[in-house]
């Protein structure tokens, strides 16, 4: 059985058992943090940082969890709002006045139902902040805002983001780090400074592929619908800008604050922000549903808050390649799971299956 490192309650090893499984079956790396109350009972991880599996994975090794930011994301935009610096109710324009669809409201940027869900330029181009944003704020909704939902994989990070900085002054990415995981000491990053590259987990793509691995267009049906009710496949555009593996292990996707989907975290830093942040004040908003219908671009069922998808009672999101967070409130749980090992949707239920081992512990 592969070697796990870390701690854990007597409760839950079902969650390091299973981390030990997905590594013999083959994935090369990843860690798991399961918090309740706000307090760690599992903090856990194993195997290796690199394709091939000759740099073990360090307690402070961190990694892409591609679509996960978005939680981060959101969670700054709500905290502005608890601070009543941004209204949900209000247009965009009012706080970026540039921005040309008048129509469209903050809640519907944060909901995926602005419809601005297409990226129209290169990936090379998401890395200057200020031509991206300008694009953006050119452009004519696909539908009327509010009225329906289509995942903006890449544009809800630039467009959340903008808001951030006209309130702010500073990138989001600048704001989260100084007013959220600084206080914590969480160890998560939008925009990655070179000192850490060192202990970065480059994305494996998975089995057969290569770093031009690309994400399936939402809505090609590619991904597993029973993983979905947890955890949807956060799957990057379609072409003409498909995001590949080489893509998000460049040192220019690292430099880059783009905030949808260049996060670097481990499971504990994402389970330490969501578990200590998404609450009071905080929780209610991101629990307010403002979508419940297909997404006409995943294809699939969802239910959409501020910022976060809704399950039932809980709340979270999913990233490309297999990364996930997950909030209960009600349970007062928090599971984080973060990989650089990437599957095929269709071929990828770890998320859930870690969510249901930690529920395993709650339940003696």
């Amino acid at each position: 059985m592969a070697d796990i490192q870390g701690t854990y309650d007597d409760l839950f090893p079902a969650v390091p058992n299973l981390l030990a499984r997905l590594l013999d079956e083959g994935d090369a790396g990843g860690s798991v943090a399961v918090f309740v109350g706000g307090e760690p009972v599992v903090d856990v991880w194993g195997g290796y940082a690199d394709a091939a599996r000759t740099v073990p994975w360090q307690r402070d090794t961190i990694t892409n969890v591609w679509s996960v930011t978005k939680t981060m994301t959101a969670l700054t935009a709500l905290t502005l709002t608890e601070r009543e610096l941004l209204d949900p109710d209000a247009e965009v324009a009012r706080y970026w006045p540039e921005f040309g669809a008048k129509d469209v409201l903050v809640r519907h940027v944060l909901s995926h139902t602005a419809g601005l869900p297409d990226w129209p330029g290169t990936v090379e181009e998401l890395y200057d902040w200020d031509a991206a944003t300008a694009r953006l704020a050119g452009l004519t909704p696909q539908w009327e805002p509010g009225t329906e939902a289509g995942y903006h994989s890449l544009t809800q990070g630039y467009l959340v983001g903008e808001l951030v900085r006209r309130i702010t002054g500073v990138p989001l990415g600048d704001y989260f780090a100084t007013e959220i995981a600084g206080p914590l000491g969480a160890d998560f990053h939008i925009g990655l400074a070179a000192e850490h590259d060192h202990r970065v987990a480059a994305s494996v793509p998975p089995e057969g592929e290569t770093e031009e691995y690309a994400a399936s267009a939402p809505g090609s049906g590619s991904g597993n619908t029973d993983a979905a009710e947890t955890a949807p496949d956060t799957s990057t555009p379609p072409a003409p800008t498909p995001v590949r593996v080489r893509h998000g292990n460049s040192l220019s996707w690292r430099r880059s604050q783009i905030p949808a989907a260049s996060g670097f975290g481990n499971a504990r830093s994402v389970a330490l922000v969501q578990s200590r942040r998404l609450t009071g004040p905080v929780l209610d908003l991101a629990r307010r549903t403002q979508f419940t219908g297909e997404d006409r671009l995943l294809g699939m069922p969802v239910q959409y808050g501020l910022g976060y998808g809704l399950f039932g009672n809980t709340l979270g999101w999913g990233g490309w390649g297999g990364s996930l967070v997950l909030v209960d409130p009600d349970a007062g749980m928090t599971v984080a799971y973060v990989t650089n090992q990437m599957r095929r949707p269709g071929d990828d239920n770890r998320g859930l299956e870690m969510v249901t081992a930690a529920y395993e512990g709650l339940g003696h």
